[in-house]
């Protein structure tokens, strides 16, 4: 099977090859700066190496941009995009993963029957992980979404939370999503989230400029009452970050459901407790707000975040992300 490629050559590929969906779209093409492209009837991809995420012990290289309408096609990319990773010294792919973690990655691949996908959430065809496995890849992380449908449950260890936070000047206020005030509450969020997740797994930090370009289009969808933001002597400590899943109407379901999208915390013991009392505060803003539901979105699996979720709420969706190795 024939597969073209295109190496540093984007322009190109974003003028004359790229497709309609959404993750090879030309802008997106240009805007992820993808080393390199492999391309054959029926499937497509992009990889990174020298932007790719730490792994200890390991040259990452890694595989985004991922379409196919068939194993044999997906095969023949994915081995084109290998090859051309180990010849630049790549030891592992890494996949699927738009360039770094701040973008599109994972593959469903466990789900809840009865629950369609919900706002920002990566989607995929069933038999993509198939596909990806055939290909020699196998998986490398597992990520969870749980529901939470208890929202009025209170935890009353946390009032001890509260109490030593607010003797020590931290203050919870919701977001000002101002015309003129938004991308200034961007720009702390961005400051406390790469203090948060320095250590993450296969973190990149992402800079201010692009992580402000990527919330900013949301400001209208932002409710304050669902983003809480910690301040200690007016600097940000912390912060949770949920939308309202807008897709549930368009899917002739009720708007009932918030995404707990994003939370981050300052390390150390002074903000211990922070994040499950943010997460709290979530779920009785979701509960005052009439919704029912909560959906603690795209964790790792095993972390304090999942360690809150399993006390409050059951798994409804499972991700994996793989790795293939390239020096054997």
């Amino acid at each position: 099977m024939n597969v073209e490629t295109y190496v540093a050559d984007s322009l190109a590929v974003a003028a004359d090859i790229a497709g309609p969906t959404p993750d090879y779209a030309p802008r997106n093409i240009l805007a992820h700066r993808a080393e390199g492209h492999a391309i054959t009837e029926g499937a497509r991809c992009s990889w990174w190496i020298d932007t790719a995420p730490p792994l200890a012990g390991e040259k990452p290289g890694v595989i985004g941009h991922f379409a196919a309408t068939c194993p044999e096609a997906a095969r023949a990319v994915l081995d084109r995009a290998c090859a051309e990773l180990a010849a630049r010294g790549a030891t592992v792919a890494i996949g699927p993963m738009d360039g770094n973690t701040w973008r599109r990655y994972r593959w469903v691949v466990d789900s809840a029957p009865d629950e369609p996908p919900f706002l920002m959430e990566p989607w995929n065809p069933p038999a993509y992980p198939g596909w990806w496995r055939e290909a020699g890849f196998a998986e490398l992380a597992r990520y969870q979404s749980a529901l939470i449908t208890r929202l009025e449950t209170v935890d009353t260890r946390l009032e001890r939370v509260r109490a030593r936070l607010a003797a020590d000047g931290v203050v919870i206020r919701r977001i000002d999503t101002s015309p003129e005030r938004f991308e200034n509450e961007l720009r702390a969020l961005h400051e406390v989230s790469l203090v948060s997740f320095a250590h993450n797994y296969l973190y990149t930090p992402l800079s201010e400029t692009d992580f402000v370009a990527q919330y900013l289009p949301y400001r209208e969808k932002v409710r304050p009452e669902f983003v809480f933001i910690a301040e200690q002597a007016g600097r940000c400590v912390g912060y949770m970050f949920s939308l309202p899943d807008l897709l549930r109407p368009a899917q002739g379901r009720p708007a009932d459901t918030l995404i707990l999208k994003t939370a981050a915390i300052l390390p150390g013991r002074a903000y211990a407790g922070l994040g499950a009392l943010l997460a709290e505060m979530t779920h009785h803003a979701a509960h005052a707000a009439g919704l029912t539901r909560v959906i603690h979105a795209l964790a790792l699996e095993d972390n304090p975040v999942t360690n809150i979720t399993a006390r409050h709420g059951s798994v409804m969706r499972r991700y994996a992300l793989f790795s293939r190795r390239l020096d054997t």
